[in-house]
Order: structure tokens, then C-alpha cells, then sequence
């Protein structure tokens, strides 16, 4: 499976896009209501074969949610039943039922077999009507599912998801291996005692967001000023998404080009963002390593992760003597048994490599054997 994504080029026509959106955000809304209301009157919930029966019928009255196709309705009802059972399953960790939308955030609509056409080139037929978007890239394999998704700013971008891509054989090219750990002040540090610094774009930019905010707060709601400037806030949000996520991209293909094992240690991110907050939202782990995880994949690379309480800063990558406790503030500290000084994220990268070489059957590995290019 894989995924694609393109932006449609602006166009009047694609308002009958944006009105759809706002009548599955309707629907949408009214199927919360309904699961609400059901569980009120009989303590029970309420099944997605029953919901899409009854979301069927009432389209037959009402016109304006004729134009959400009934493939993109079923969805609607699947993924509400998905977000039901993800709390049934794991409310007791904080995870909520899914909850009222407001139509003008409410985002996409999905069609599965029916509803859209490829029509060559860059076109595409979605319902009685023929869009262009931009083909930065050739679609190949089946169309599985097809996906418009609506920007704050109300910009439109197409999401296909393919099946029938032949998938890479795994196979090692360069023999390298290297372990990595994670930092607040140093993005990662590796294995072979090169670090790579995070440009951190939200600190860089939060001056200007600041302002931003406070302009967008002073106008009056409702008026078209106030919409111009929540667009001003949008934008120089979306600039810093879009400049981590260029940074993140060109570092996993650099790390990928390097090393054939790629080893971290799990992260307790929930932990992390309450103790640090927006430095951790900022620094975005998780989504550098989703990233990465999609590189490897297409490069025949692995990923090892090993164990979240591995005590990987504690343990001496010298000789393996573990430290009882070792305070946050400490950056160095000498081993008591074979008296070497190790700093916290060069041993924590090392103790991290050695473990992942383990795991995978390598062995151990020398730091010698290690380089990376940042």
C-alpha cells in the first residue's frame, strides 16, 4: 500500500468540493448525535450496520446530503465505529469517544470503489464534475481509495492510496550499523560521537506567531478582517510545518544513505510533553521517525527499537557497570569500575547500537565501524 498525495488547482468549481465537505461535517455530526442519544435511552451502543441503514434513509429527504456519495457516508459510520471501539478498548489511558466538529474545521471525505474516475493526465472526475490537480508524480498500481482533504487556509489537496506496488526485497548494502539517542538540546546524537542540531522553526518563528495571534484576537468576529488575519496565522504555521518537514525528509535520506541499521530507544512522548511541553511539539520525534520508517522502508534499511526502560544512559558502554540513579542535570560521569568518563547521550547512543546489534544478530559492532555525513 502506499500513499499519495496532490493539490488541485484553484477553480470555481471546486466549491461543490468544499460543500461536500461541509455536508459529510453535518452528517458527520448528527451520527455523534444519534450515538449519544442511543446509548441515553438504552445504555447499548449503537452498531455501524444500524447507523448506515438509518443515514441511508434519512438521504432519501434530505437533499443537501445527497451530495456526500454513499460510499463517503459508510466511512463516515466506519471510522466513528473505529474511534468508539479504540475507546472501549483504551479509555482507561486517556484516550476520549470521538466528539462534535465544527463544520468549518471538519476536514475530508473518502470514496472507496465508486464516486471518481481517472480520466488521464491530470484530470480526474469526482462526481459529475472534472478537476485538475497537479501530478508532481505518476500513479501506478490499483486506486484503492480517494481522499479530499480541505487546509485551513481552504486549499484542496487529492490523497490516493495504491495497491499492487511491488515491495523491496530487504537486503544490506553497506553493513552499518548505528545506535541513536534522542535530546532536547541535540535532536540526535550518534553512535560514532557526531550530533545533529535541531533548527527548532517554532522558536525561530514564535515572535512573529505571537503577533500574529495578538492581531488575530483584536478583530472583530465574524468580520473579514478577522478572517484575513486568522489566514496570516495559518500561513506562518503551515511555513513551519513545511520547513520540519522538508528538514526531517533530507535527514532521513542522509541517516538511510549511511547505515543499513538504524537503532533507537522506544520514547514515552506523552511523559516527555508534559514535562517540556512545546519543546517537545517542537522537536517532533514522532513524526521524524514515521518519516524515517517510510525511508527505510523504500531504501531495503531497518529499524531496531529497543526496549523503553533499557537503562541505556545509566549502563557504561565501557565495561557494563549500571549506575543505581543518575539526576537529569548530570552530562558526565565517571564509571566507579573501570573509571572511564562517559557523556550521557554518547554513551546512551552507544549502549543503544550495541543492544540493536544484538537484536538483530550482528553482534557487536565497533564504533570504528560507524560514520555519518551531517
Amino acid at each position: 500500500m502506499k500513499t499519495l498525495k496532490f493539490k488541485l488547482y484553484q477553480h470555481k468549481r471546486n466549491k461543490y468540493l468544499k460543500r461536500t465537505i461541509n455536508a459529510a461535517g453535518v452528517i458527520y455530526n448528527h451520527c455523534i448525535a444519534l450515538h449519544r442519544r442511543y446509548y441515553k435511552m438504552w445504555g447499548k451502543h449503537l452498531s455501524c450496520a444500524k447507523l448506515q441503514s438509518h443515514i441511508a434513509r434519512l438521504r432519501k429527504r434530505k437533499q443537501f446530503w445527497q451530495s456526500v456519495g454513499s460510499q463517503a457516508v459508510q466511512d463516515i459510520c466506519q471510522r466513528i465505529e473505529k474511534g468508539y471501539q479504540l475507546f472501549f478498548k483504551h479509555n482507561k489511558k486517556g484516550v476520549k469517544p470521538p466528539g462534535f466538529k465544527k463544520i468549518k474545521k471538519y476536514k475530508s471525505f473518502t470514496l472507496k470503489q465508486a464516486g471518481y474516475k481517472f480520466l488521464g493526465g491530470n484530470r480526474v472526475k469526482i462526481g459529475n464534475r472534472i478537476y485538475q490537480f497537479c501530478q508532481s508524480r505518476e500513479i501506478e498500481g490499483t486506486v484503492k481509495t480517494l481522499t479530499i482533504k480541505r487546509t485551513p487556509l481552504g486549499e484542496l489537496f487529492m490523497v490516493i492510496v495504491v495497491d499492487g506496488v511491488a515491495a523491496p526485497e530487504a537486503k544490506f548494502t553497506t553493513g552499518k550499523i548505528a545506535g541513536f539517542d534522542f535530546g532536547l538540546k541535540t535532536f540526535l546524537t550518534c553512535s560514532d560521537g557526531s550530533k545533529i542540531e535541531s533548527p527548532q522553526f517554532l522558536k525561530q518563528s514564535l515572535n512573529a506567531i505571537k503577533k500574529s495571534s495578538r492581531l488575530h484576537s483584536k478583530k472583530l468576529k465574524g468580520s473579514s478582517n478577522r478572517e484575513r488575519a486568522r489566514k496570516d496565522l495559518v500561513r506562518k504555521h503551515e511555513d513551519i510545518s513545511n520547513k520540519r518537514n522538508d528538514w526531517f525528509w533530507k535527514l532521513a535520506h542522509q541517516l538511510t544513505d549511511r547505515f543499513d541499521v538504524l537503532c533507537f530507544e522506544t520514547l514515552n512522548l506523552k511523559g516527555m510533553q508534559r514535562l517540556w511541553g512545546r519543546k517537545i511539539s517542537d522537536l517532533a520525534f514522532a513524526e521524524f521517525l514515521q518519516i524515517l520508517e517510510w525511508v527505510a522502508k523504500k531504501k531495503n534499511k531497518q529499524l531496531v527499537f529497543i526496549d523503553q526502560w533499557y537503562p541505556s544512559t545509566k549502563t557504561c558502554s565501557s565495561c557494563g557497570h549500571v549506575l543505581e540513579t543518575i539526576d537529569l542535570s548530570v552530562r558526565q560521569w565517571r564509571c566507579p569500575s573501570c573509571q572511564s568518563v562517559n557523556g550521557r547521550d554518547d554513551n546512551a547512543a552507544r549502549n543503544i547500537q550495541a543492544v540493536g546489534a544484538s537484536t538483530v544478530g550482528l553482534g557487536d559492532v565497533r564504533q570504528s565501524q560507524t560514520a555519518i555525513a551531517v
